[in-house]
């Protein structure tokens, strides 16, 4: 509805003209039904009724009309999909926002498929209700030259024809709505499961294929789209039913119009049938439009939780940098690692502190403020983060790394390879930091990911660097290299270090050690 009064002046000129459209082409076909008549009754009078018939002003009425009926159209076109595409364009941007803001709970709760179903299903949907915004001036333009021009034949032709027209615009948009809602948010529904099971699988190719499970996976997507086959079924089947429907209310209407009409003879009772044609034919629009409302609002109302999501209010004031964690004060520029068994709730905490999920009450404080009480992501300016599982764009290598400072020079991004000893690697490739890493950096290592990921850590101009097995899956070697690199950033950088590491090589970074143990949260132990 924001979009909607922001595109206010495009919608009312596609209005305007979308009704003047459909008045023009009821009016010509009106009047070229006379027309024919007419001319038809004059060359059987004889020559004498040729002579006297005017053929001049209608000809001069149907030319008029069909430039009318042209520019109408070009213009309500225009009009509506500009609004349509302008507001896509502020759309999008805002959905993928609201879709990155969502708090972890609900974001690992929404599968791939099911954002790419709002980003793109959905979003179309809505382009298709703007463009359909127009069709109840257009119904309203058909049907008001069809009434007049069917009442110049009989009166109650032009009354046969507006009972006729009601009947079909209550009747059809209520079945419409009705019939036509279910089936499309089904037919979403199914479009994001299967999009969802066909990215898993996609992403697990090999092991399928070691396991002997490609069959298997084979099945299991057939199954969605079996279901989206059997949604897009039952849709098409109610579009049948209600096509059936409006095609036999329509008939009934024109015979009744053409039956009454008779009377006025053959050239006006034309006139009559062939305008009552185009007046229903200019109410197939608003009809259309009501089948799709269904799924359109269903579509709404997903897009509005995410993009209207309301944001909680930020402490005035920035975080400075001070932490307290388990209880222990880590002044800026503070070097701790956390240990612990497996599962113990160290990335957790990093994850809160990141505010990826809600802090665990009297754990985590920044500036004397108890995570806990401020908004998720408040303390999130603080940090340079990586993680243990590194997620890389399908992108280049320059594409990765400027995630952490999108303004950072090549010159930048070379020395951030190099402190994360990855450099030698991006010289390789065939276009250096251009060079394409593959799907989620299919083309490199587990231990390059990994590094990749470091770089793009170092990078961030923050008061802390968090940590989470950064040389989880190198050799001695390059895992000594590596630490000795960190250890040369952070005298240089001052900023401060909590690191995640099973590793002992790692662990000489830190001055200061805290001991994470699920079972037992509150009792942590420190260690210098």
């Amino acid at each position: 509805q924001d979009q909607a009064r922001l595109r206010r002046g495009d919608l009312a000129i596609a209005a305007v003209a979308g009704a003047s459209a459909a008045t023009a082409a009821t009016l010509m076909l009106g009047l070229s039904g006379w027309f024919l008549a007419g001319a038809a009754l004059a060359g059987t009078a004889g020559p004498l009724a040729v002579q006297a018939f005017n053929y001049l002003l209608p000809s001069a009425g149907l030319r008029g009309f069909a430039i009318l009926r042209t520019a109408g159209r070009y213009g309500e076109r225009l009009f509506a999909h500009r609004a349509a595409l302008q507001a896509l364009a502020a759309l999008r941007p805002a959905l993928f926002a609201g879709l990155a803001a969502t708090p972890a709970p609900e974001a690992l709760a929404l599968s791939s498929g099911e954002a790419s179903a709002r980003l793109v299903q959905d979003v179309d949907a809505v382009e298709t209700l703007f463009v359909r915004r127009s069709s109840p001036w257009v119904a309203a333009g058909a049907a008001i030259a069809a009434v007049v021009t069917s009442a110049l034949a009989s009166p109650l032709a032009g009354c046969a024809f507006l009972i006729g027209a009601a009947l079909q615009i209550v009747l059809l948009r209520h079945l419409g709505a009705r019939l036509g809602t279910s089936p499309a948010t089904q037919q979403l529904a199914s479009t994001g499961r299967l999009k969802a099971v066909l990215g898993a699988y996609a992403s697990a190719t090999a092991e399928l294929r070691c396991f002997n499970l490609t069959d298997r996976a084979i099945e299991a997507v057939m199954s969605h789209d079996a279901d989206l086959s059997l949604a897009v079924r039952r849709r098409r089947d109610a579009e049948a039913a209600l096509d059936l429907l409006e095609a036999l209310m329509s008939a009934a209407t024109l015979v009744c119009v053409a039956g009454l009409a008779t009377r006025a003879g053959l050239p006006l009772a034309a006139l009559a049938t062939l305008s009552a044609f185009a007046g229903l034919e200019g109410l197939g629009g608003l009809v259309r439009a009501a089948r799709e409302r269904g799924g359109a609002e269903a579509a709404i109302t997903r897009l509005d939780a995410i993009v209207s999501e309301p944001s909680s209010g930020r402490p005035n004031a920035a975080p400075s940098g001070e932490l307290r964690l388990e209880g222990l004060r880590l002044p800026p520029g503070d070097r701790v690692a956390l240990i612990g068994p497996s599962g113990g709730g160290k990335t957790t905490l990093l994850e809160s502190l990141l505010g990826l999920r809600r802090a665990p009450p009297g754990r985590l404080a920044v500036d004397g403020q108890f995570l806990e009480d401020a908004p998720l992501g408040w303390a999130r300016p603080l940090f340079a983060y990586a993680p243990q599982d590194a997620r890389l764009l399908t992108g280049t290598v320059a594409d990765n790394l400027r995630l952490g400072a999108p303004e950072a020079s090549d010159a930048d991004l070379w020395a951030a390879l190099e402190e994360a000893r990855l450099d030698a690697r991006v010289r390789r490739l065939p276009q250096g930091l251009g060079g394409w890493i593959g799907d989620g950096g299919e083309i490199l290592s587990g231990g390059e990911r990994r590094r990749l990921s470091l770089a793009r850590a170092l990078l961030r101009p923050a008061p802390w660097l968090l940590l989470d097995e950064p040389t989880e899956g190198l050799d001695a070697q390059t895992e000594a290299a590596v630490v000795d690199a960190l250890e040369a950033h952070l005298a240089r950088t001052g900023q401060g270090l909590i690191l995640v590491s099973h590793r002992p090589a790692p662990l000489r970074l830190v001055t200061r050690r805290i001991a994470i143990d699920a079972a037992q949260p509150s009792e942590a132990r420190y260690t210098t």
